[in-house]
């Protein structure tokens, strides 16, 4: 009978077999353990065996049968290793999963984030919150325009949430991924990094799994009980797992990113109805420009269902970019001057009065800044001649009463000028399909927001780029 422990000796009628072993009830014998004179067909070798053996005390040790023994049936009845079953469970989580939505995925390399000296105020009030683990609001949520700079404040605080080991899990939604531009995967994802802190949590969600394979089906709130809540508070009561030391923060970023505002009131509800009614230790971070559904939850007059119990943030009210990004265009394009082989670029470039054009067309969006950077850095062309193309497209009047205008006619530029600058090096077919790509992107992201498109006749010229 292999896989049992010592040196059994086994009597079945059953012939020997590869596998899972079964048959009826059998007699074994060990050294330290043997059988009695009565079992035996030679009762003078049962008693040679009684003489040389000292008789069973109270002090021996009990000895198991099957300490070693796995996947075997006794009588019909299977016998499984639980550990595997677990296992199974957990291997289906990881196939729900979307690791493109991770912090640190491959999938976002290069990431935005707060640049050196920026952001630093509000930086400092979201890692203060989360420090606070005695705060009454368990909830934050940061909301501002589009171009603000939510997701580089939310991949900063990831970096050092992963450092101080206090990141339990992050979730990155975007439009334009599949995998992560709606709920199907968020709570698997947030689950699966939370397992990966604990032992005793992973198991605990392994079982659930096993228990209900139909879970990733189910509703967000069902998901999220079961993958989250009971697993943790199993966990804790079995002793395996201390939540005052557990990595408590929980990051979102993008609400607004997963398609359809009722799928986006149903994930905010979840987790107020799951992770925050009750009472578990984490510290859940959302960004989200103000849409309806996160913009009625936090809502004073009449009050939503999150008013009492968020920290709201709203990134234009309270914190003013200007002097971030006036550092942010120094330091990068100072840096893209010394780098560069056009001798213009190395003193005196860029001018003060070309940077404060470019602050005040920013109007506090992080987005213009960046997105003037980027073009300029392009090693195509000089990085003078490209910054006074930028200059020379901003309209003269300082800040606008529709900040993301500038941004407007700056892409516009952008993309009319394409093909003039890439046509060298590209087949005109090509050309047009990345101009249109990047195109149709921008019209469907700034008409939500209420922005001017281009006009028919500027869509007309960039859609012949085919013909």
């Amino acid at each position: 009978m292999e896989g049992l422990p010592g040196n059994f000796h086994a009597s079945s009628s059953s012939e020997e077999q590869e596998g899972p072993t079964t048959g009826n009830a059998i007699l074994v014998s060990t050294p330290e353990h043997p059988l009695s004179s009565h079992s035996s067909g030679d009762p003078s070798m049962a008693g040679a065996r009684d003489r040389r053996r000292p008789p069973l005390t109270g002090h021996d040790p009990p000895v198991s049968m099957f300490s070693k023994a796995q996947n075997f049936k006794i009588d019909n009845v299977n016998v499984n290793s639980f550990e595997d079953r677990q296992k199974g469970g957990w291997k289906m989580l990881l196939k729900n999963t979307a690791p493109n939505a991770l912090h640190d995925s491959r999938a976002r390399f290069d990431a935005p984030k707060c640049d050196e000296d920026t952001r630093v105020e509000v930086i400092k009030e979201l890692v203060d919150w989360m420090q606070d683990c005695e705060a009454p609001q368990r909830l934050l949520c940061m909301t501002g325009a589009a171009g603000a700079g939510k997701s580089a404040l939310q991949q900063t605080i990831a970096g050092k949430c992963s450092r101080s080991n206090t990141l339990g899990s992050a979730f990155f939604f975007s439009a334009v991924d599949p995998t992560r531009n709606n709920l199907t995967h968020i709570v698997p994802t947030i689950a699966c990094q939370l397992g990966l802190h604990n032992p005793a949590l992973r198991d605990a969600i392994g079982k659930a799994i096993e228990d209900d394979p139909l879970i990733f089906e189910k509703t967000i709130r069902t998901q999220m009980d079961s993958l989250i809540v009971a697993p943790f508070q199993r966990a804790c009561a079995s002793g395996g797992l201390d939540s005052s030391t557990f990595p408590h923060t929980i990051l979102i970023d993008g609400l607004d990113e997963c398609s359809g505002e009722e799928n986006q009131a149903e994930l905010l509800s979840a987790i107020k109805d799951c992770l925050l009614d009750n009472d578990l230790p984490f510290r859940i971070f959302i960004a989200s420009r103000p849409e309806w559904a996160i913009r009625s939850a936090l809502h004073s007059e009449p009050e939503g269902y999150l008013y009492q119990l968020a920290y709201h943030i709203k990134l234009s009210d309270k914190y003013d970019a200007t002097a971030d990004i006036r550092r942010y265009l120094w330091r990068k394009l100072q840096d893209i001057g010394r780098r560069s082989h056009d001798r213009r670029a190395h003193s005196l470039w860029p001018t003060k009065e070309d940077i404060e054009k470019l602050v005040a067309a920013a109007s506090g969006q992080f987005v213009y800044a960046a997105t003037v950077v980027k073009y300029v850095s392009e090693r195509r062309g000089s990085p003078v001649d490209r910054l006074r193309a930028v200059i020379d497209w901003t309209p003269e009047g300082g800040q606008q009463t529709r900040p993301l205008e500038l941004l407007d006619i700056l892409y516009r530029n952008i993309l009319s000028t394409a093909k003039e600058l890439y046509e060298d090096d590209l087949h005109e077919h090509e050309l047009a399909d990345i101009v249109k790509l990047y195109f149709d992107k921008w019209k469907e992201r700034y008409k939500e927001d209420g922005f001017s498109v281009v006009e028919e006749e500027e869509e007309d010229s960039i859609s012949s780029l085919s013909s």
